[in-house]
């Protein structure tokens, strides 16, 4: 017994129909056959009441009628085959999309019934005196109420000067409207080719429609790759993805990485280093071409940032800043400047932190760097360095009972933080420590509960009013273990106060007494000359 491959003709007829996913893939086929024609003008008219679509082109026309109703034969002469590949299947589109085709090129003319050639009817090919240029193609009964608003999208990359009903179409991301490098997979535009404002977002045409792009992508802020036929291939029967997509990709992103290596390259060799690094530094990054950096002296100001306020764990990290300019190579070497690693503040690292701002060391991204770099020579990794924290004077020491964090804590003089390297001593901050808040002379606030908790629950929401309740807790047990002398813990009360913004309390002399008991109340009484008044709470 023998098998072989039979083909139903009739079956295949029926059910071609199906095979295209988008209405539009008719218009695109249209303009896609115009094209190949060798046409440089192409006019599309389309009215939605009448249903009549007209795709007339200046191309060299069509020969042999016979191409239109052959299925899978391209039709198309060896050159164009061998350079684009086309499928054959076209035209058919018309047959399953319309009631009725007219098509008109030179002295020849046929009208169609859509439905006895799909039958398989034949049909007269007749001549006429007056000789159409191109090709004229009237389709009846078609439905495409949205076109008017998908044409231009479609059009976006066709070579061809296309009109839609009398307007053209301005067809932005086609070369010739472009400023394009040759690559090994066709044309590419670059976002950002003369300022550095790089876009990872990628528009990927193939004979004129696109095939690859992402979700989301501004057109002012996209790159444009047209990709050679000759080396890739779109999906049949719609062409709007490419076959291997996965494997393609890769292959495009490559082409651009090395386009922009190309770029980068030049603008090293003409412009000086310092304007250099501040306008591509970004683009370097993100397309892997750190090591253009290995041989200038000068570091991009983005690496650098400085410690400008209390540490915190917090997502936005607003205590720190960059630094406006970079540091120089000398500054670097000579440890004039310190650059440190640190990673995000949690309770682990918050001592660390602590040392680097009373340092005032800089943190330094040096993931930013190629590794041959010779910044990295000059890295500090704070992790990987032991910082014991001393308390000086330790007064007292009690746990928090907080609605979040419970740490003990210990108030003292100061708090001394030691590295193999240094030591410093800090008196103005409370410092938190493997679950123990130091709190010195010069810390008032409730704040130090911050590097002792993200107050993030396991559902990654900020709780932030069980934060203000362990802040408050804070700030208020600070305020009790520190009434040991009666003018300190009325200073350290009227310190939050502010009284300087009120102009009236000025100059003012006053007498505060407190009274005794389980809830006693006070009375304040101004004195020296300035008026009688008094009040009791």
């Amino acid at each position: 017994m023998q098998i072989q491959v039979r083909f139903n003709e009739e079956g295949a007829l029926r059910n071609q129909r199906y095979a295209f996913t988008d209405r539009f893939t008719l218009v695109s086929e249209l303009l896609q056959n115009a094209r190949r024609a060798g046409a440089t003008h192409i006019e599309v008219d389309y009215d939605a009441g009448t249903q009549i679509l007209v795709v007339q082109d200046d191309g060299h026309g069509l020969d042999d009628f016979q191409k239109l109703l052959s299925f899978h034969e391209s039709g198309w002469d060896t050159a164009t085959s061998a350079e684009e590949r086309p499928f054959g299947v076209g035209f058919s589109k018309c047959l399953y999309a319309a009631t009725r085709c007219l098509v008109a090129s030179g002295r020849q003319r046929v009208d169609i019934d859509t439905a006895a050639a799909l039958a398989k009817a034949p049909i007269d090919v007749v001549f006429v005196d007056e000789a159409i240029p191109g090709t004229r193609i009237e389709l009846h009964g078609v439905d495409l109420p949205d076109l008017s608003d998908r044409i231009e999208t479609l059009c976006l990359g066709f070579p061809v000067d296309v009109l839609f009903n009398g307007k053209p179409l301005m067809r932005r991301f086609a070369v010739a409207h472009l400023a394009t490098m040759d690559s090994p997979i066709g044309p590419v535009h670059l976002t950002g080719m003369q300022d550095g404002k790089f876009s990872y977002n990628t528009l990927v045409f193939l004979q004129g429609f696109c095939v690859m792009k992402p979700d989301y992508c501004p057109y002012d802020e996209v790159n444009v790759v047209h990709l050679d036929s000759r080396q890739f291939m779109a999906r049949l029967p719609d062409r709007d993805k490419l076959i291997d997509e996965d494997v393609q990709s890769k292959r495009i992103k490559a082409a651009l990485t090395a386009c922009w290596r190309q770029i980068l390259e030049s603008a090293k060799a003409r412009l000086l280093p310092e304007q250099f690094v501040a306008i591509y530094y970004s683009a370097m990054r993100a397309w892997g071409h750190w090591d253009l950096l290995n041989d200038l002296d000068v570091l991009p100001a983005e690496l650098f940032d400085e410690i400008v306020d209390y540490p915190i764990q917090d997502d936005d990290r607003s205590y720190i800043r960059q630094i406006a300019a970079a540091p120089t190579r000398e500054a670097i070497e000579s440890g004039a400047v310190t650059l440190v690693s640190l990673d995000w503040l949690d309770d682990d690292n918050a001592a660390r932190w602590m040392l680097a701002r009373a340092k005032g060391f800089l943190i330094f991204d040096w993931i930013g760097l190629s590794s041959e770099h010779w910044a990295w020579r000059h890295v500090r990794f704070l992790e990987d360095e032991t910082v014991l924290v001393e308390a000086v004077s330790e007064q007292i020491r009690v746990q928090l009972e907080g609605r979040w964090v419970w740490p003990t804590i210990i108030l003292c003089d100061s708090v001394i933080l030691r590295s193999a390297k240094e030591v410093a001593e800090i008196t103005d901050a409370g410092v938190c420590h493997e679950d123990v808040i130091y709190i010195p002379t010069g810390e008032t606030s409730g704040q130090p509960v911050r590097q002792a908790s993200s107050f993030i629950d396991e559902n990654d929401q900020f709780i932030s009013s069980d934060l203000e309740a362990d802040r408050d807790a804070l700030a208020d047990l600070i305020r009790r273990l520190r009434s040991v002398d009666p003018v300190q813990t009325l200073d350290s009360l009227l310190q939050d106060l502010r009284l300087g913004k009120y102009p009236l309390l000025h100059g003012k002399t006053f007498e505060v007494t407190v009274g005794d008991g389980a809830a006693p109340g006070h009375s304040v009484a101004l004195l020296a000359g300035t008026g009688d008044c008094h009040a009791v709470s």
